[in-house]
């Protein structure tokens, strides 16, 4: 705990020594912390900012914390965005103690009564929101009223980089929802690590179980896992599926407790959840993670 109190002393210190402009070559500054969030602000911002990502592929944001670069990498941002709901945890002490900016929690402009409530989670929501596109496109909405307010000159730019965007979204919502119609409703049952999905089988579906709950947190214990096991057999669940922010040894686990039980189950692959994918990549961007995760469930499950 003294260590912790000590980490956010310095810190604050040093945001209150923050200048007022940090503007690099005239270029907004802008932090952000999980992937998804960095791939939005990069492409409504474009190259009218410096993004720097906190977070890298297959990063769990529940069990962040800041190091000492990343602390450097505050103090010289000019913006800071975040999905907020308590899903980057360990961050959230520092974000509230900051003086000399207001970090934004994209979620935080969302109608809490359409959000999915929880009772094993600090906020009382689940904070996947990003799996519900409609959720992405006011996430892109906020980030580009941020960006106009700080850099005002460049607005009309930020507005076509958003509206070019939105349409990509829109375009993905009509691709995926086309792809899922050919899995048979009895057949969407969405077996993973932990419970990142549920906005995505509200909207299409899906009976979606985390064996981990919402936050990868909390660990699975071996009731859990027998219980699930039953759940596949009882339901004929074809494939259960890993998480690339989460360790395998879980999913491991459930499989060889379905095996154990005289049944099979497949990994039926890897799915995006927390985090994208590896930068450069199509699964290293929201639309292409979004795709890939859809193809990859529908093909398993079929």
């Amino acid at each position: 705990m003294k260590k912790i109190i000590l980490f956010l002393a310095i810190t604050l210190s040093l945001f209150n020594c923050k200048n007022d402009s940090n503007k690099d070559n005239g270029k907004l500054n802008i932090v952000t912390t999980t992937t998804m969030i960095t791939d939005l602000v990069k492409n409504i911002g474009g190259d009218l900012v410096n993004v720097n990502g906190l977070m890298g592929s297959g990063v769990d944001p529940h069990l962040y914390k800041a190091s000492e670069g990343d602390v450097t990498k505050l103090v010289n941002a000019d913006v800071i965005f975040y999905n907020g709901l308590h899903l980057e945890g360990k961050l959230v002490e520092v974000f509230e103690k900051m003086n000399t900016q207001s970090p934004v929690a994209l979620a935080d402009d969302l109608d809490k009564s359409s959000l999915i409530g929880s009772d094993y989670f600090a906020s009382n929501y689940d904070p996947h929101v990003w799996f519900n596109i409609s959720y992405f496109k006011q996430f892109a909405k906020k980030v580009t009223l941020v960006l106009i307010e700080k850099d005002p000159e460049n607005a009309a730019r930020f507005s076509e980089n958003e509206k070019k965007y939105l349409q990509q979204l829109e375009d993905l919502q009509t691709k995926i929802s086309s792809t899922i119609e050919t899995l048979p409703k009895e057949k969407r049952i969405l077996v993973t690590a932990h419970d990142a999905f549920n906005y995505f089988g509200k909207n299409y579906g899906f009976n979606v179980v985390g064996l981990q709950g919402l936050s990868t947190a909390t660990e699975a214990g071996v009731q859990d896992v027998q219980k699930l096991a039953t759940f596949i057999i009882e339901n004929k669940v074809k494939a259960i599926f890993v998480e690339s922010s989460v360790p395998k040894r879980t999913i491991k686990a459930l499989q060889a407790a379905v095996k154990s039980k005289g049944h099979d189950v497949v990994i039926g692959g890897t799915l995006y959840s927390d985090a994208l994918g590896n930068a450069g990549t199509v699964e290293g961007t929201y639309i292409g993670m979004f795709e890939y995760n859809v193809n990859t469930i529908v093909n398993a499950l079929k």
